[in-house]
């Protein structure tokens, strides 16, 4: 209380809040009026002081505050509730939600649980740095629903099945063999599936932007009966270093982060959503997309790593079942340098490289030349720059000339007993828990303006 007067914020409405503080869970309806005046109180109390940037010291810290003793709270809620929040929102499991639109429909059905929709755009606004984080609020609900094997499962099943979008334009990619998504494109080639990311302005750097076309991409590609593997790789490029070479895959868009335009559940989205069904393939509503009960609708990929695989780049490729890469490029994953977690790579690499050269990789940013015998744990065959799609085309002919049931069937079996889908929603509860805390720690801030230069640089 002593560090919200400090601030100069009204002493009654502080009192006010500090008495409506729960200490204790009950009955579900009683705890939505508790706990959502509480939330108000406190929204209604940092709105009283000024924007982030423009705070003293003494209302930095009464903000602070604020926010952690509402996120406490929100911890204490989901504990108790989860379930019925969920069964809720989903009408008892019958109904899938994306993660993306949990979140806000979590702020409708229980008011200040999680942001709305206008408090993230407003926030969206200003620099990263400007945020009070607010986003974290919806980590703490991703986490609550990950965490459980009913709802976390009924979630990551949600996330495997086609978007709605894709199935709407299924038809005219399976007459006319390709759709341009803008910042993807998807093509039939013979047997083969080609996705190809397309982002040139930032060296195919994903982004807000290429997220929804990246996923349509993949659901279209798996969802074609005429094909039967997948090629993924980057397009052309426009910046002067690299103009007419592809790049596969630049990682997080840098710029963009540190401009405050990627929203944090775009993580969630990124890796429940089109990582993972290259990873695992497509679900059916009615099928259990678990491994060992049920089944998906999935292909093998090949990836095409020209130039670099950076950060969310070399992520994929641990998806990947045959990696194909010139002989000049190399992977990095510079995600702690960056102040966040690399996706899904702390559970996926040391399957790779082992544990010592994963933490290298990760921690201390060790960068893997694609030639070197720690980039041959990764890669499957090197060729020179000039060959790749040859090599590719190869690859392809190799894998389909004598059928595709036993490979398919192969991916399976290697995934159930390396990373099972339960193994994978469990990193994810942490995942989306320690996300949240990283992408609105000043660290990032500080890493992106050292490392990136990132204040020089335009959107």
């Amino acid at each position: 209380m002593r560090t919200l007067l400090a601030a100069g914020l009204d002493e009654a409405r502080v009192r006010a809040w500090t008495a409506a503080r729960p200490g204790a869970t009950g009955g579900y309806a009683e705890d939505v009026t508790r706990f959502s005046q509480f939330w108000r109180l406190e929204r209604e109390l940092r709105a009283m002081l000024p924007r982030k940037p423009q705070r003293n010291e003494a209302q930095q810290e009464a903000a602070a505050a604020l926010l952690e003793a509402a996120r406490d709270s929100r911890r204490m809620f989901t504990a108790a509730h989860i379930v019925e929040v969920y069964d809720r929102l989903t009408d008892n499991k019958r109904k899938f939600v994306r993660v993306e639109r949990l979140v806000y429909d979590a702020a409708a059905l229980v008011p200040g649980l999680c942001p709305t929709e206008a408090e993230v755009a407003a926030e969206r606004d200003g620099k990263q740095g400007d945020k009070d984080g607010v986003e974290i609020d919806q980590g703490i609900l991703c986490h609550a629903v990950l965490a459980r094997a009913d709802t976390g499962t009924h979630l990551c099943h949600a996330m495997l099945l086609p978007r709605a979008d894709s199935l709407e334009r299924f038809a005219a990619y399976d007459r006319d063999g390709k759709a341009d998504l803008e910042f993807a494109t998807v093509e039939r080639r013979g047997k083969a599936s080609y996705v190809t990311l397309r982002n040139p302005r930032y060296l195919n750097a994903e982004d807000a932007a290429t997220m929804a076309p990246m996923e349509v991409a993949v659901d279209l590609a798996l969802l074609d009966p005429q094909t039967q593997v997948c090629v993924l790789r980057g397009d052309y490029v426009e910046h002067p270093k690299y103009r007419g070479r592809r790049i596969f895959n630049a990682g997080i868009n840098l710029t963009h982060l540190y401009y405050g335009k990627i929203d944090y559940i775009w993580y969630l989205w990124r890796d429940l959503g089109w990582v993972n069904k290259a990873m695992r393939g497509l679900a059916r509503p009615d099928i259990d997309p678990d491994e060992a009960s049920g089944d998906t609708k999935e292909k093998v990929w090949i990836s095409q790593v020209d130039t670099f695989a950076i950060g969310g780049g070399c992520q994929v490729l641990l998806v990947c079942d045959y990696n194909i890469a010139g002989a000049d490029t190399y992977m990095t994953l510079p995600a702690r340098k960056e102040g966040i977690i690399p996706g899904m790579a702390n559970l996926r690499l040391p399957r790779f490289v082992g544990d010592r050269i994963a933490r290298q990789a990760i921690m201390y940013e060790k960068r893997l030349e694609c030639d070197s015998p720690e980039g041959r744990m990764i890669i499957d065959k090197l060729a020179p720059s000039q060959d790749i799609e040859v090599a590719v085309e190869e690859a392809v002919q190799g894998l389909t000339s004598s059928g595709m049931v036993s490979a398919r069937s192969n991916r399976v079996a290697f995934r159930v007993g390396l990373e099972p889908l339960d193994t994978f929603r469990r990193y994810a509860a942490v995942y989306a828990r320690e996300q949240a805390l990283c992408h609105f720690s000043p660290a990032l801030i500080a890493n992106l303006e050292r490392h990136w230069n990132a204040q020089s640089r335009k959107v």
